[in-house]
């Protein structure tokens, strides 16, 4: 079966700036793959190109086989975008943002279903400016699962939040590829993709490093700072 992503040398620049220099992989179907790497390394660049939401300036690029830029129809029906930067009006209601994005697709899946396993039946009549963070996410996270997609594109999606909303998220995205979806993120946080990815490519100065399982590279890059603690203790 081939890869459900599958970058080749991929390229961009912004005027004199290279964001993305010939970085090139693939994702796997039912996999978490991440891409890690501090502010400005290209990740967000990276994926935008991805999803078809920018053109690249070179290289091929394939998601379930078809063209980001020219099969951009066939694709807003199988996969769901997470934008590192997105907003909703301050007094649309979270029941109300559902329902306007269950409208723009012919299959969306049940509302109510949804809600529950984002966590967010409690929310369902308040306002997004009442939410927390971490609530703002889950709803973002909800809004890109709606047509029941196959690959799901999250960009930075636990940024800002307190450690035990963080730990939240990572728990929704393991539930979602416990769903049979396939799950291509960005993250600057090591434990973040240590925890969540089978696989990992590290992205800095718009290069791709090393691409690998995270415990190899961990072992590849760092082996002197790499502590591992076991307990028998079941708390």
């Amino acid at each position: 079966m081939p890869p459900v992503v599958q970058v080749s040398s991929l390229r961009k620049r912004y005027g004199a700036v290279t964001a993305v220099q010939d970085v090139s992989f693939d994702v796997e179907e039912g996999e978490i793959f991440g891409l890690i790497g501090p502010n400005g390394a290209g990740k967000t660049t990276t994926l935008e190109c991805v999803e078809g939401l920018r053109a690249p300036d070179a290289g091929e690029i394939r998601v379930l086989g078809l063209h980001p830029r020219r099969d951009v129809r066939a694709l807003q029906r199988r996969v769901g975008v997470q934008l590192q930067e997105a907003h909703l009006q301050k007094r649309i209601k979270v029941w109300e943002a559902i329902d306007l994005w269950a409208a723009l697709y012919d299959r969306p899946v049940d509302a109510g279903r949804l809600l529950e396993q984002l966590g967010l039946v409690d929310k369902r009549q308040s306002w997004f400016m009442t939410l927390s963070g971490g609530q703002k996410q889950r709803l973002f996270i909800a809004l890109a699962l709606i047509h029941d997609p196959e690959v799901v594109f999250l960009d930075e999606v636990t940024t800002g939040l307190d450690p035990q909303a963080r730990r939240a998220i990572w728990e929704l995205i393991r539930g979602i590829r416990a769903r049979g979806k396939t799950v291509v993120l960005t993250t600057h946080l090591m434990e973040e993709a240590e925890r969540l990815c089978d696989r990992v490519a590290i992205v800095d100065h718009g290069l791709l490093i090393d691409i690998g399982r995270p415990a190899d590279l961990i072992r590849r890059h760092c082996p002197e700072r790499a502590i591992t603690l076991s307990t028998t203790d079941s708390r």
